[in-house]
């Protein structure tokens, strides 16, 4: 790839986005960057949103986007679906946050608990941040054990104990074994110490890390599908390997589901057959509304019992409001088995042309996911990990990125994206021509 081929897309994509240029330079004046989510800046600027309607977005310039980021997966029913609208609407109507609980929480907790083998009982919160902190909350105070473990490159979400070799750089990895990087500067030195970081899909290399410090190990959280690489899932044997150490050791696993819950009707632990004792959840289950969420055996969840004086508190103004509770719950109610086989036999579809038109342009890439779930990655080695996405070519990844807004198509900076239920070959087939098209500009 050329530069001058990367900046003329560049400058075509700034030629059509003029208001959104103006809103950047004055949302800068009251924002640290004009932002105040990270994934949604991109260089050289963000297109500001006008609206979104079904399977596209648009923006203050009027352009459209046939989009594939759907708020980085959330919207399984693409946007202002009328089913959600018509639920909000309503709830809008009735009040949109009490002071006390509502019936529409019961229902969308008991849909969770008969769908995921996981869970027994779950709690609400605002994001899958809070969903992860109070999960590896409950681990230490059950085990009382203070130690956490996590992958390298792993992401799940902003708080300190997991802000840890989430994208540290290359020259930052120790050759031989994992490292634990601090994310951010400031963070205290016991971070590191409290911290261990596996190498995903390597069993071995995981299993003496943590029987070397199971007496200190509460607990190991993962994704059976990685987000940060491309939506990646584990190899089974690897899976089954972890369940069972951590099994034999008695200590917490905590399954990520904030993304990979929408693969099946029990998420990935049931497609794979992998059950944690916990399990945190966002995204999908609040049906474009602000939510997360946290579940498991009921043993652990005990420790949040407020009924019986339990010892972990656990508050919040905005928790299980009733707008997220409707909304999710219609998204829940949609999702039947017909629907799951559909849209991931389309994500089949979609990833065996992607890696077609890579071979036809005879450029070196990978194509991973599973389900209704894809990552696209610019180098000849075979993604297994952290570390082989690093071998990927960036510039090119952000040349697509920018390449196929030219293009009017919406996907993650990173190369990655999502189907939903509106999804048909139609839309499968604009993405893969679209990505035809720009790589053979930019190549």
């Amino acid at each position: 790839m050329t530069t001058f081929k990367a900046d003329a897309e560049v400058r075509q994509f700034e030629a059509s986005t003029p208001k959104s240029k103006a809103l950047q330079d004055e949302a800068a004046r009251y924002l640290p960057g004009g932002s105040s989510r990270g994934t949604a800046y991109f260089a050289p600027y963000p297109t500001f949103v006008d609206h979104a309607k079904g399977h596209h977005v648009y923006d203050v310039d009027g352009n459209s986007y046939l989009d594939f980021m759907i708020n980085a997966t959330t919207h399984i029913m693409g946007h202002a679906h009328p089913d959600i609208v018509s639920a909000l609407q309503e709830q809008a109507e009735r009040g949109n946050s009490f002071s006390g609980p509502t019936e529409a929480q019961v229902r969308l907790a008991k849909n969770l608990c008969a769908r995921v083998p996981s869970l027994d009982t779950v709690r609400f919160t605002n994001s899958g941040t809070e969903g992860t902190m109070m999960a590896i909350r409950g681990a230490r105070a059950f085990t009382g054990k203070y130690k956490i473990a996590k992958f390298e490159g792993g992401y799940h979400g902003s708080h300190e104990y997991v802000s840890v070799s989430v994208r540290p750089p290359a020259d930052a990895l120790g050759p031989d074994a994992t490292t634990p990087v601090p994310e951010h500067s400031g963070q205290p030195p016991s971070v590191a110490d409290d911290v261990l970081t596996l190498p995903y899909n390597d069993l071995p290399a995981c299993e003496t890390i943590i029987r070397e410090n199971a007496d200190t190990l509460a607990c190991v959280i993962m994704e059976v599908v990685s987000s940060s690489f491309g939506y990646l899932p584990a190899e089974l044997d690897f899976l089954q390997g972890m369940r069972a150490i951590t099994e034999e050791l008695r200590i917490v696993l905590i399954i990520d589901e904030v993304q990979s819950f929408r693969v099946s009707s029990g998420g990935a632990q049931e497609m794979f057959g992998v059950i944690p004792d916990m399990t945190t959840f966002g995204k999908i289950i609040g049906g474009g509304m602000p939510v997360g969420a946290w579940g498991g055996r009921r043993d652990i969840m005990a420790l949040f019992d407020p009924s019986a004086d339990a010892p972990l508190a656990h508050a919040g103004t905005f928790n299980a409001n009733p707008m997220t509770m409707v909304a999710g719950e219609v998204v829940m109610n949609h999702l039947t088995p017909e629907v799951y086989d559909r849209m991931n036999a389309l994500g089949d579809t979609l990833r065996a042309k992607l890696r077609a038109v890579f071979d036809e342009l005879e450029v070196p890439a990978q194509v991973t996911g599973v389900a209704s779930l894809f990552g696209i990655h610019f180098t000849d080695e075979g993604i297994v990990d952290y570390r082989s996405t690093l071998t990927g070519d960036s510039d090119m990844t952000k040349a697509l990125f920018t390449g196929l807004l030219n293009e009017g198509i919406l996907i993650q900076t990173g190369g990655a994206g999502a189907l939903n239920t509106l999804t048909t070959d139609a839309e499968v087939d604009a993405l893969v021509d679209g990505v035809r098209r720009v790589v053979a500009r930019v190549r």
